[in-house]
């Protein structure tokens, strides 16, 4: 049995979403670092081993899901609009029924976003270069919907006791935004180092932008080894899924 998670928010009936696990695949790797479900072509997977599970992962899907090429930018994309087989971007947008957006993480936060209405949804990923360039921002404004009327659900991504970083990435948040000093604590012993709470930052910049009603988060994929892959952690590792659709 895997132990994939179903959001928990109160999004239309027709708003379907879905955040794998490792559980669930047939990868292994040197030491099992891609066990079981590992869905990233991008890794040293073997190739066969990562078309198998995303194969897997199409049964519980009502299409091929569409892939991006993550680049740890500000760039949502219409993926209903693309003509391109594998876009760039990171964060996917659609209208459409049947659609699957799909980000692939492995410690950066996943934001599923969708409209009250249940005609747009989104999802986001959110690595800390992409939350300090505004690809939050970005998605809430193309989603074309008052944002008064979106909500969000914060997937599981790396803990705040676990995140550490430097001043560059503190700095950046900083200089944009006062109050992103409280997602800042100092890590004591390692010189000018900060341990950062990636969900409280995403909730400040959905907040920015009007978005108010914001479920999930705090759930850490650096601590849980068992389910979770983390590059953090572990350098060589798989990668998971954070999957929305409208039905």
């Amino acid at each position: 049995m895997h132990d994939w998670i179903t959001p928990s928010w109160p999004a239309p009936a027709n708003v379907k979403a879905l955040f794998t696990t490792r559980s669930g695949g047939v990868s292994s790797g040197a030491n099992g670092v891609y066990a079981s479900l590992n869905l990233g072509a991008h890794v040293n997977d073997d190739p066969a081993h990562v078309i198998r599970n995303r194969a897997l992962l199409r049964h519980h899907l009502p299409n091929e899901p569409k892939w991006l090429k993550q680049v740890h930018g500000n760039l949502p994309i219409w993926i209903d609009e693309t003509e391109a087989e594998t876009p760039q971007g990171d964060a996917v947008l659609s209208r459409t029924q049947g659609t699957v957006c799909a980000v692939m993480v492995a410690d950066c936060l996943p934001v599923f976003l969708c409209d009250k209405a249940g005609v747009t949804v989104g999802i986001v990923h959110a690595g800390w270069r992409g939350l300090a360039g505004g690809i939050i921002e970005q998605s809430a404004a193309a989603m074309q919907s008052d944002c008064g009327q979106l909500m969000a659900w914060l997937g599981p991504a790396i803990g705040p006791d676990s995140f550490e970083v430097g001043s560059d990435v503190y700095d950046a948040f900083v200089q944009h935004d006062a109050q992103a000093a409280q997602a800042f604590k100092s890590s004591n012993g390692r010189g000018k180092k900060w341990l950062a709470d990636i969900f409280l930052l995403a909730r400040q910049r959905l907040n920015s932008c009007g978005v108010t009603e914001i479920y999930g988060g705090g759930v850490c994929t650096y601590s849980d080894p068992a389910r979770f892959f983390s590059y953090r952690r572990d350098g060589e590792t798989g990668r998971m899924a954070a999957l929305i659709w409208l039905e």
